[in-house]
């Protein structure tokens, strides 16, 4: 008789988290085909101690001396990773009877139809462990029944625990199959009977039992979920603030309204979509910029309803068997009355993974545990059905499986209110506090682009502070009450405080010069205004005349003329959201870092409207295509420039601004129409700008009444502002030199920096630019 195959392999850890614990063991289809198996066929595991289990094919890219299995497999062969095994064909019998041996609490909770679908299709041996968790893999197992059954009637929390094979009948290698009585080891001899199938025992507080650790009980009430489980929490929340009326929300009517109506057919009309074919199940993924008012929403249109709360930042900081019991603890409370579901910035519980890494096992498992309990109200009629909402501000951050059809398949957008929007919120904020006369909210709401409402609280909170130094100090302009907040205050506290939207992006000096304090330039200050300004402060006439704004502008000129000054005066005069870049800052040496940088730019650039993307040394950072030599980098940044100002997506209130001394360099297709369309030259300044940009730059500089700045700005052909500006400030030095106690600047001293600071323009330089100019 020929003797079976044996082939010596190395095991290795199966990295796959949806086979965790299952008892599947993984090899190369040739080493299948060498054992003459087939997929999910029974294998002998031979280690320090002789094991069985299902086989299944492993990946290409599997060596063909590599055996993947997982921790449970490991112990049961006895071995550790790296170590060596020996696989061969088993013959395996349909289990008459297996008795498996666990903790008390496992045998006072499972009762064994659920034991028997747990361990369904598993292959074992006497003195195996073997986890709860179904194998839920193979042909057999396509429709998944068995996995939902399971799932209702024990819960993800039981995978921690691990059962003993303790008899089989017959001996050997054995299969569990749907006709295989599964018993507790010392049944039928104790008389011991077992629990009715149903859901795990709750506490009283609505917790499953098994889910985390009971506290002590103690003589006082205990009306605290979180005592149970770190993060979660059930009824009205301990903020006041967390629940308004719906009435009081101001600009989310439209996701106000859709999420009511949901909630509404979902929850309170399940026979009617019953009745019309579909399933009463709902998941709901609102997203929006931190402090949109995104979990407010939520609580607020579920203010009546039974609602369970699970907080992602604090619940993803535990451990993974915390993290699933916290879920689950969750879920416990909603199962048999129904509610929602409430899961705040989801992103932290479920993040998506890192590039090339598998998911995190337990992201698997929660998953799996909350569409099962979506599932199982929609499913099963006497249970209650349970709705999920989650809130997440960085979507792209989030597991995409979340977005499944069976668990969030509606999404629901909360945007950055407009300045009318923030002005009613204001008022709302400002509802009962003392304020002194009139407050100008539309004056504060104009200046502040890209505040939500979580911005606004924490502007009238700085305000506030400054109002209160006036009482504490003394110190007031007038006789008015010192107790009262003033519009000058909210203005103030705008130094302070800046929006969420724009914390990643560097902050653009703006100051207090506007373009109308810009001397000269008035044909680049007239095409800026027209370009930048009027389609963000004037959409009406531009949709009234049936026009597209232009979408970006190229400023061009020498080195040092003014171009990155006006663009500061350009944001000071529209009170825009500037983020900056500079060169080619966004450039990574690692594969697509660098087009993700870009998207990212404009998403904050989207989500903080109306907004200016400034690109300082736009040359360096699009250059012209096909003939860089960093691998392909550049040309990337180009593309995904492109896709962004022309993109499929809108600029909605959106305007990209680039500098550059050598338009030249940068890819034609940057500067068709509809990306940086309108091309301003700046100039070098001319002896009327010069003359103005000495009296800027000598406005603190104590002068000479013998210093003529009219005729010195004559004679400084060839120098740029900011060779004027130098030329100033080395005067200044020179007349420290001459005397430390200087007091004032004498012509002396600027004949002197006159003869330090050289014109940097080169009139070359200049004359190209002033041809690009006029082709273009």
């Amino acid at each position: 008789m020929t003797s079976p195959v044996r082939l010596t392999l190395t095991a290795r850890v199966n990295p796959s988290a949806a086979e965790s614990r299952r008892g599947i063991v993984r090899i190369h289809t040739e080493v299948l085909a060498a054992l003459g198996l087939r997929e999910w066929d029974a294998v002998s595991i031979t280690g320090a101690r002789v094991t069985a289990a299902v086989v299944a094919a492993a990946g290409p890219e599997t060596p063909t001396g590599t055996a993947l299995l997982d921790d449970i497999t490991f112990a049961n062969a006895g071995v550790r990773e790296n170590a060596s095994v020996v696989l061969a064909p088993v013959r395996v019998h349909g289990a008459t009877r297996i008795r498996v041996s666990g903790s008390a609490l496992a045998t006072r909770s499972v009762d064994e139809p659920t034991l028997r679908r747990a361990l369904l299709g598993k292959v074992v041996t006497v003195g195996d462990a073997v986890s709860l968790l179904p194998r839920d893999l193979g042909p057999e197992f396509a429709a998944g029944d068995a996995t939902r059954a399971l799932a209702v009637s024990v819960g993800i929390t039981w995978t921690n625990e691990l059962l003993t094979v303790a008899e089989t009948d017959p001996p050997g290698a054995v299969s569990v199959q749907t006709n295989t009585a599964v018993l507790w080891a010392g049944d039928g001899a104790s008389g011991i009977r077992r629990p009715e199938a149903g859901p795990p025992p709750t506490t009283s507080m609505g917790f499953a039992a098994a889910a985390v650790p009971v506290p002590p009980a103690s003589s006082g009430p205990t009306d605290s979920a979180a005592a149970v489980a770190p993060g979660v929490s059930t009824g009205t929340p301990s903020n006041p603030g967390a629940v308004r009326p719906v009435s009081t929300l101001i600009g989310v009517d439209g996701p106000v309204a859709k999420l009511t109506e949901w909630l509404s057919i979902t929850l309170d009309e399940p026979e009617v979509l019953r009745t019309l074919g579909a399933s009463p199940r709902l998941g709901v993924l609102i997203t929006g910029p931190p402090g949109a008012g995104k979990a407010t929403l939520a609580r607020s249109v579920c203010a009546e309803r039974p609602l369970t709360t699970i907080d992602g930042p604090t619940v993803g900081a535990l451990e993974a068997n915390a993290r699933l019991g916290a879920v689950r603890s969750a879920i416990s409370v909603l199962r048999d009355t129904g509610g929602v579901l409430l899961i705040t910035d989801v992103d932290a519980l479920l993040p998506a993974p890192r590039e090339s890494a598998a998911p995190e096992p337990v992201s698997t498992l929660i998953l799996d545990e909350l569409r099962s309990a979506i599932a199982d109200g929609a499913d099963v009629p006497h249970r209650g059905t349970i709705a999920l909402i989650a809130t997440s501000a960085e979507p792209v951050r989030l597991d995409s499986r979340l977005r499944d059809p069976s668990l969030c398949d509606r999404e629901l957008i909360v945007g950055l209110p407009d300045a009318a929007t923030r002005a009613r919120l204001l008022a709302v904020i400002l509802t009962d506090v003392p304020i002194d006369g009139h407050l100008d909210l539309d004056a504060v709401a104009a200046r502040t682009p890209g505040f939500v409402a979580g911005d606004l609280a924490a502007l009238t909170r700085e305000a506030a502070l400054r109002a209160a130094a006036r009482v504490t100090t003394g110190h007031d302009d007038d006789e008015r009450p010192a107790t009262a907040l003033r519009t000058a205050d909210l203005l103030g506290a705008l130094e302070v405080i800046r929006p969420v939207s724009r914390l990643d992006s560097p902050e653009v000096s703006v100051g207090a010069i506007t373009l109308d304090d810009v001397g000269d330039m008035v044909e680049t200050k007239q095409a800026l205004t027209e370009a930048v300004l009027w389609p963000l402060q004037h959409p009406d006439t531009f949709t009234r005349l049936g026009v597209e704004p232009p979408r970006g502008v190229l400023l061009f000129g020498p080195p040092g003329c003014g171009k990155t000054f006006v663009v500061r005066a350009l944001a000071a005069s529209g009170r825009l959201s500037v983020h900056t870049v500079k060169g080619a800052e966004l450039m990574d040496k690692w594969v697509g870092s660098s087009e993700k940088a870009v998207r990212d730019l404009f998403e904050r650039a989207r989500e903080s409207a109306p907004s200016l993307i400034f690109l300082d040394e736009v040359d360096a950072l699009a250059p012209r295509r096909g003939q860089s030599t960093d691998s392909g980098v550049g040309d990337r940044v180009v593309a995904a420039l492109l896709t962004e100002l022309d993109g499929v997506e809108p600029l909605q209130d959106v305007v990209v601004l680039g500098a550059t001394n050598r338009p030249d360099l940068i890819d034609p297709a940057l500067l068709r129409p509809g990306r940086l369309e309108r091309l301003v030259f700046v100039p070098p300044p001319d002896a009327d700008a010069r003359a103005e940009i000495l009296r800027t730059a000598g406005r603190n500089v104590p002068l000479a009444d013998e210093v003529d700045l009219e005729a010195l700005a004559s004679d400084l052909e060839g120098y740029s502002a900011a060779d004027c500006s130098a030329l100033l400030r080395e005067a200044a030095l020179s007349a420290m030199r001459r005397d430390i106690d200087a007091a004032t600047v004498g012509p002396e001293d600027v004949a002197e920096a006159r003869r330090r600071v050289r014109p940097s323009l080169d009139a070359a330089q200049v004359e190209n630019l002033r041809a690009y100019a006029d082709r273009r």
